[in-house]
């Protein structure tokens, strides 16, 4: 497999076609030049024997690709951290990572103010600019194969705290092969990636297929629903990806008669809802692929034309699922007239690569992790699903601690440590309900030691610097006592199945507000 530096440097000679980003444009040989430049400019912060590791900051920028490029050229590795950690959250990230420097951009630099780990720089600073442009022109490429790692990408995980999934540059350049070469991307394309770059999706299903293809890709800083489509007819995008439920925000957008008058050819992204994908590819007159998989890369389903709705697709060769108990397949499951399945007990199981790991490179740093997911040789992918009569895969949910909120997985654990502070809860549970759309909202149980005033809460909530906008609860249950099993562990299986169908008071957090408000006893037990 070819590396992320080969991929770049086929490019070097390129003048037409290359990064758009608002009103600017840069060319594939100026990327080249300008990753040189910057591999040169960061030389000076790597101590011979440590890892060369670069942390990136920093939302959708040409510099995020420019030191992309950098990385791969003089065998650096990326680390992408995620812009919705906080505090003492982020600079954990940062030392896990190894990181020797990190590199943010004005809308993130307050996020690490009296950080001084290690070296902190502003890529829109005179400083950095001076510092690259002093730097000499050319610098490597390195000797690296595919097999070389080339970027951390952060997920959670089963023990509560995010793991750095290790990315070598077969993993990046073996999807955007794969799907360049699937949907025929190539030099009359262009390549639209709003989804931030810190994330899998992002790197595999975007910037690597633009690289892969030999196409332009368009940057968008922060995704904006309302600004999809004039992005797409302003840059002439044919190909975007998605998580989760992007195609819904844009949906959400008024329709107008002429919104199917546009270039985009192929929507491709994982967990969109199955009405949501049917009525995206009508609205906008395009194909929309939807597919499974995850930042470990050990196990993926591909969409299937024959799918029934909600569908992942066919269950791969190699892939089983697998009863949690007993290890052995699961049969299949038996569904009712409406559709409703009768047997979710014995047909649900674990989805299992059970030929081996998969493009799973392990966790860096982190061997507990490793033998968590790789058991008797074999990939735990740490997901439910149950197989229909006719091979087609169900999501069902996950076996741990943890959630999916618009597309990115989020451990309970740091959101119960968060909560546990709030002086009026004795004790709190989080768990994931359903969304109505796709993935979970997050939803808090707690046992009050006094009246709950949603006032105070809103305010401590606020204050909290390790809590991320996606971690805050949209429901809090008041509970006199959480349930337990024999061993006092809380069964968040049984709240979350509850959901808000309980007599107990449920507050619901509107976003747009940022107030509590007490769901009537109607909407409860209906919801």
């Amino acid at each position: 497999m070819v590396t992320v530096a080969q991929r770049l440097l086929a490019l070097e000679g390129v003048t037409e076609r290359g990064v758009h980003f608002e009103d600017s444009f840069v060319s594939w040989a100026d990327h080249v030049r300008a990753s040189h430049a910057r591999a040169a400019a960061l030389e000076s912060f790597f101590e011979p024997g440590r890892p060369r590791h670069i942390g990136l900051l920093m939302d959708n920028i040409p510099e995020f690709s420019f030191v992309a490029g950098a990385a791969a050229l003089s065998g650096g590795v990326v680390v992408g951290l995620n812009t919705t950690r906080r505090g003492a959250a982020l600079e954990r990230d940062i030392a896990l990572a190894d990181c020797a420097v990190v590199l943010t951009d004005s809308a993130n630099a307050s996020l690490l103010e009296g950080f001084s780990q290690v070296p902190v720089l502003d890529v829109e600073s005179e400083s950095w600019r001076d510092l690259v442009a002093h730097a000499p022109a050319e610098h490597g490429p390195a000797d690296t194969d595919g097999s070389a790692l080339f970027m951390l990408i952060f997920t959670s995980g089963t023990s509560g705290d995010p793991k750095a999934v290790r990315c070598t540059h077969d993993k990046i350049t073996g999807p955007g092969e794969m799907l360049a070469t699937r949907f025929g991307i190539g030099a009359g394309d262009v390549v639209y990636c709003a989804m931030p770059m810190f994330h899998s999706n992002a790197m595999m299903a975007s910037w690597s297929v633009a690289l892969s293809g030999g196409a332009s890709i368009a940057l968008r800083r922060k995704f904006s629903a309302s600004g999809f489509l004039p992005d797409v007819r302003r840059y002439g995008v044919t190909f975007s990806n998605y998580v989760g439920k992007i195609v819904s925000y844009i949906l959400a957008t008024p329709e107008l008669p002429d919104d199917a008058d546009n270039t985009l050819r192929i929507m491709y992204g994982n967990e969109g809802s199955a009405t949501a994908v049917t009525e995206f590819a009508r609205r906008y007159g395009c194909r929309v692929v939807d597919g499974f998989g995850s930042t470990e890369g050990g196990i993926s389903i591909s969409a299937h034309p024959d799918s029934p709705a909600g569908a992942l697709g066919k269950l791969p060769d190699g892939v089983a699922i697998l009863d949690l108990e007993t290890g052995q397949p699961c049969p299949p499951a038996r569904f009712d007239a409406s559709g409703r399945i009768l047997n979710a007990d014995e047909a649900t199981g674990e989805l299992v690569n059970v030929t081996g790991t998969g493009g799973f490179a392990g966790y860096y740093g982190n061997p507990e992790a490793d033998a968590e997911r790789i058991r008797d040789g074999r990939y735990h992918s740490g997901d439910l699903a149950y197989l229909d009569a006719d091979g087609f895969v169900y999501f069902a949910g996950r076996t741990s601690g943890w959630l999916r909120v618009d597309g990115e997985n989020l451990a309970v654990a740091p959101i119960e440590r968060v909560l546990s502070r709030f002086p009026g809860f004795g004790q709190v549970a989080v768990y994931p309900v359903p969304d109505p759309d796709v993935g979970d909202r997050v939803m808090a149980a707690a046992v009050c030691t006094r009246e709950f005033d949603p006032t105070e809460f809103e305010e401590f909530l606020s204050a909290q610097a390790d809590l991320g906008p996606k971690q805050v609860p949209t429901f809090v249950r008041l509970c006199r006592e959480l349930p337990r099993t024999a061993t006092f562990k809380v069964l968040t299986r049984t709240l979350s199945a509850e959901a808000c169908n309980t007599p107990d008071p449920v507050w619901e957090f509107d976003r747009t507000s940022r107030r509590f408000s007490l769901l009537d006893s109607v909407r409860a037990t209906s919801a």
